[in-house]
């Protein structure tokens, strides 16, 4: 659903989300997670996770394409 590309973006954006709360049981560095994008289609989804935890990406030449930055 996102390109490589706009999961690093997303991943980054809720990785700053989560450290602005400040919040005490984070932990130092990268925090883990894991989130699913539901599409607008049953087969249309995202499951993003933290950079760290993708260092080398599946590429989907689909997905590639329509990112409108690529």
């Amino acid at each position: 659903m996102f390109s490589v590309r706009q999961k690093r973006e997303i991943a980054d954006a809720v990785q700053q989300i989560l450290r602005s709360t400040n919040h005490p049981e984070l932990p130092e560095g990268e925090i883990e997670f894991r989130l699913h994008v539901a599409g607008a289609g049953r087969l249309d989804y995202a499951d993003i996770h933290n950079n760290g935890a993708v260092p080398e990406p599946e590429i989907n030449s689909y997905n590639e394409q329509m990112d409108p930055r690529s």
